[in-house]
């Protein structure tokens, strides 16, 4: 049974042909049986995500499938705060016709959302270089205020003037390293996702460091009037707490991660909070860890109110392949048997949709344990089985195999099918290995984070996912000794991302060399020990680590103490490319897909971006990789950019993918747009901040409408 239903996944999804024969027929039955008017509400975008729910809808009908060929540029506002390799990810909300959002450098602006103007900015980096990179995908409104967190730190803003709050935590920010327990000055976490709010809370998780030592990934609520937090829930969990025999006993102290890093959902009617966790640290190897590693990589239903755990469903059980779950769960209406049932569905980066009802956490289609092959580095304990549904198939392939190498030229396929056959790609679940393991989808998935978008009026879900795999290799580390030096230091902590000789792998993880030329001491040293984007805070290394790289001195340190001490590292983010620098697998590279959460079958499935020089040579519609996310509207309409290398901004037919309108962008627009009314006319805006794969970076935000008025262009800048 279960072989059958792996073959069949991987013809199924594989095969282009066969999906597009089947694409007529399931989107005609999702479009036929008619699901009635959509809540009301979706007429704005008041929050990350279009609403608590997270369904990137809008009921807005302005622009539809017989107009959008009409749509026209309305405005465009320049930051000016884009510099190389920085990305803006922003998904920016509008409440009373103002638009917030945030650029690259991390100020808040608020811009008046039918011009563009700039209205205010806040700048929270007084003193910190110009070019840290940051990643935010948004902001929180609420009664007047807006959140935003900036690295260690959530500010509330008056959204009239954009001066923090007093009466917030301390002159309007609160530190969340305090309240986890641990010690503050020891602890990384930062926020890339904004809260969601339920009543007058602020409930989030946090992005921490994926290597030990690192910060607890615990969920938090905060009351969004004074800053003060009123619960917490272990995603570690502390002695007497469910899932704490998942661990060892004294893994609630050290262990780290488990973090909801892709934001929440809030079903307000109910109560409950949803949030979709990642893997715990260290990511690749696991030995000081042995168990399923509860609550991470898990879907988890809390009460809003307290923070007690209601329900979970683990995905993956003792991660050691950076399987975190990408995006937050989406609140979903599903028909079943002639009633309606609420769900939340989670993407994930296996290309894997995961459907429960939202009371329960029973699973909406049948979901089988498969058996999984051990791991042969010493020390390592996998689990023996993991969890798959059966429906839906997966949006992204699989395994690798030889078949499915590029045959872009000869040439290219010789040297991507030697690289291969020195790797182990045996397996979905093929455990890291120190000759290198296949990891397909790759870190970045499948699934990303910008997420999916359900349409409640048919009950399509819209999933763009990447293909591209990677490779992971174990090594060892040169563990040092508590009486150590600084180069012994960097080659613990520092050396997985950036390499021992300190190129790194840019752009995602930039090369360290050069250091003195771009940073002064201070400035260095607070960025290893605060941290910054995907890299934790060091605090307890930043003073020698922060010498070594400006002076190559490789002063006296002091090492801090097991059980963090890991035997094995991985060698770096390696995607598994061919000579010329293009995905070593055959095409597609990209996809974007509609998902029947009635059947579990799919509507359609087409491949999605290109290359341009490729396309330039007949090789178009290869796909590429993804970042940002969709929205769908009540006209018909799919909107989403997303596409790192072709720059364009593009509007689907929602029933049946087919492209019925493009634009180029001033820079990539990984981000997901906004749509939105002002004065009765409709908008759709999106972030241009590229940055990704190497692609030139930007730091504009570009709103389209139909050919009604002159467009304008706001002073690029203004207000900084």
């Amino acid at each position: 049974m279960a072989g059958r239903t792996r073959d069949h996944a991987n013809v199924d999804i594989g095969d282009n042909r066969t999906m597009l024969r089947l694409a007529a027929l399931a989107a005609f039955a999702a479009f036929a049986q008619p699901r009635g008017v959509p809540p009301s509400g979706y007429a704005g975008w008041p929050a990350h995500g279009g609403g608590p729910d997270g369904i990137r809808y809008s009921r807005l009908a302005e622009i539809h499938r017989g107009n959008v060929k009409q749509l026209e540029l309305a405005w465009q506002y320049d930051t000016g705060d884009e510099f190389r390799g920085s990305e803006m990810q922003c998904n920016p909300i509008v409440v009373d016709g103002v638009l917030y959002a945030t650029t690259p450098r991390l100020r808040v602006i608020a811009l008046d959302a039918a011009t563009g103007r700039l209205i205010w900015s806040f700048d929270p980096n007084q003193g910190q270089p110009r070019n840290r990179k940051y990643r935010n995908r948004g902001v929180t409104w609420w009664q007047g205020r807006i959140y935003v967190a900036v690295r260690e730190h959530l500010y509330a803003l008056d959204a009239r003037t954009g001066r923090p709050v007093p009466g917030f935590g301390r002159e309007g920010r609160i530190d969340m390293r305090l309240g986890l327990g641990r010690d503050r000055e020891l602890q990384g976490v930062s926020l890339t996702t904004p809260p969601a709010v339920f009543n007058s809370l602020l409930i989030l998780g946090s992005a921490v460091g994926e290597d030990l030592p690192t910060a607890p990934g615990d969920i938090r609520a905060f009351d969004a009037r004074t800053g003060e937090q009123k619960w917490i829930f272990h995603t570690v969990p502390h002695p007497g707490e469910p899932g704490h025999e998942t661990w060892p006993k004294d893994a609630w102290q050290w262990g780290g991660a488990a973090n909801v890093w892709a934001g929440l959902t809030v079903d307000e009617k109910r109560g409950l909070v949803f949030g979709a966790t990642g893997s715990a640290a260290f990511d690749f190897y696991g030995a000081n860890r042995h168990g399923d590693n509860l609550y991470a990589n898990s879907v988890i239903a809390l009460d809003a109110r307290t923070g007690r755990r209601v329900w979970h469903f683990q995905t993956v059980r003792h991660d050691v392949w950076d399987r975190d779950h990408p995006s937050a769960p989406v609140l979903a209406t599903v028909r079943r048997n002639g009633r309606i049932i609420d769900v939340v569905a989670q993407i994930t980066k296996t290309g894997y949709v995961y459907v429960f009802e939202r009371a329960t956490g029973k699973p909406l289609f049948p979901i089988e344990y498969r058996p999984a092959p051990p791991s042969e580095i010493d020390g390592e304990m996998l689990a023996d089985t993991q969890p798959i549904p059966l429906k839906p198939l997966p949006f992204a392939r699989q395994r690798l195999t030889e078949e499915m190498l590029t045959t872009r030229t000869p040439e290219a396929h010789r040297a991507v099918l030697d690289v291969f056959r020195k790797l182990r790609s045996d397996h979905t679940w093929a455990p890291p290995t120190r000759e290198g393991t296949v990891i397909f989808p790759g870190y970045d998935g499948g699934g990303g984070w910008g997420g999916q978008a359900f349409d409640p009026a048919t009950g399509l879900l819209y999933v763009n996912s990447n293909e591209m795999a990677w490779i992971l290799r174990l090594v060892e580390r040169r563990r040092a000794p508590r009486q150590t030096t600084a180069s012994r230091l960097y080659e613990q902590y520092c050396a997985s991302c950036h390499r021992p000789d300190r190129k790194g792998t840019p752009p995602e993880f930039p090369s360290l060399e050069g250091m003195s030329a771009k940073y002064k001491p201070a400035e260095l040293e607070s960025l290893i020990a605060k941290g910054t984007t995907r890299m934790p805070g060091y605090p307890h290394v930043a003073r020698a680590v922060s010498a070594l790289l400006l002076t190559g001195e490789d002063v006296p340190a002091e090492a801090p103490p097991a059980p963090t001490d890991l035997k094995y590292r991985m060698d770096g983010y390696n995607k598994f490319l061919d000579p010329d620098g293009y995905p070593a697998i055959a095409p597609p590279w990209g996809t974007l897909n509609a998902i029947n959460l009635d059947t579990g079958e799919y509507a359609w499935k087409i491949p999605f971006g290109e290359f341009p020089d490729l396309a330039a040579k007949g090789m178009a519609n290869t796909g590429t990789e993804n970042y940002g996310g969709p929205v769908v509207t009540a006209g018909g309409l799919l909107f989403i950019g997303a596409t790192n290398h072709d720059r364009k901004f593009r509007a689907y037919d929602k029933a049946t993918g087919k492209l019925l309108w493009e634009t180029l962008l001033p820079a990539a627009g990984n981000a997901t747009p906004a749509v939105y009314q002002v004065n009765g006319r409709q908008y759709v805006v999106i972030a241009c901040g590229g940055g990704k794969s190497g692609a030139p970076s930007g730091g504009s935000y570009v709103a389209f409408a139909l050919k009604t008025s002159t467009p304008t262009r706001a002073e690029a800048g203004a207000g900084r």
